[in-house]
């Protein structure tokens, strides 16, 4: 990747993204995320109509113009991009259909030096056509090898979040599919990264692999499970550093800890491969 154009990115502007959803892309979205495949949880709210739910992480997806880094006006090397961290929080559940405005802001950089990565953040809101905030969103991304334009070499964050020093409180294993990443792309992210050999070789990749967004999915149902009866509804905000990728076919497995406060803090690992693909997790649920 060749250093970046900063004056051309600031000049983007991610269109700003009116959508109408229904119930059919609620099931889908759950499907690209895995739901129905285990058999050790009841997922039926998520992929039925009659009482659907919708999972909290497919805010995730509504309200945007899809991978807006493929725009060539962007002026990115979107096959060099990794997503590094991602956060949201909801301010009501997430309907199973609606029509949701989201707007998406770039925001600061962090040049690491030549030959080096750019940290690139960006934030987006979604709220109801009559202006009620539904949910906030930040995410950041790696641009690898797009250093060297002579910003800031760190960006202001939080205080990176680690795991207590004991056996986790819960876990649970929920398998993907070879055909994940062919179904979480229908729901937007029509990156080929994550369905073209081709493409993936020239990010570095042996094969394609899952969406950040798609595994951090899966790591939700986990949480919604282990910790909220299955009701994915009371799952209210997830912060998760992605640390390496899934690939398609791979079982997640999600560990937890519960904290005296009530806040959860997790991790999640693909055990046959030894690899762990989020770290620093946090998560919070409504009461009831």
């Amino acid at each position: 990747m060749s250093i970046l154009d900063v004056e051309r990115l600031r000049g983007y502007r991610v269109p700003e993204c009116r959508e109408t959803y229904d119930a059919r892309d609620t099931i889908l979205y759950a499907l690209g995320v895995g739901a129905g495949l285990s058999d050790t949880v009841d997922e039926l709210n998520l992929v039925f109509e009659r009482d659907l739910v919708a999972l909290p992480t497919m805010a995730l997806v509504l309200g945007t113009p899809g991978f807006w880094a493929m725009d060539p006006k962007a002026g990115l090397d979107w096959v060099q991009i990794l997503h590094g961290e991602q956060s949201l929080r909801l301010h009501r559940p997430l309907a199973s259909q609606d029509t949701l405005i989201g707007r998406t802001e770039i925001g600061p950089m962090a040049d690491k030096g030549p030959g080096k990565p750019v940290m690139l953040r960006s934030s987006r809101t979604l709220a109801t056509t009559s202006g009620a905030l539904v949910a906030e969103m930040t995410e950041t991304w790696v641009l690898r090898g797009a250093g060297g334009f002579g910003g800031p070499r760190e960006l202001e964050q939080e205080p990176r979040v680690s795991m207590p020093d004991r056996a986790p409180d819960a876990a649970l294993d929920l398998p993907t599919s070879r055909q994940q990443a062919l179904i979480y792309r229908l729901s937007g992210d029509r990156n080929p990264l994550h369905v073209d050999p081709g493409t993936a070789r020239k990010g570095g990749f042996d094969g394609p692999i899952l969406h950040g967004l798609g595994t951090l999915g899966v790591v939700a149902r986990a949480i919604i499970h282990l910790c909220a009866q299955g009701d994915p509804r009371r799952l209210s905000a997830i912060n998760v550093r992605f640390t390496a990728p899934v690939v398609p076919g791979d079982m997640i497995r999600t560990e937890l800890w519960l904290e005296a406060d009530g806040a959860i803090r997790f991790r999640a690992t693909v055990p046959a491969r030894e690899v762990t693909v989020v770290d620093g997790g946090t998560a919070e649920l409504w009461q009831t």
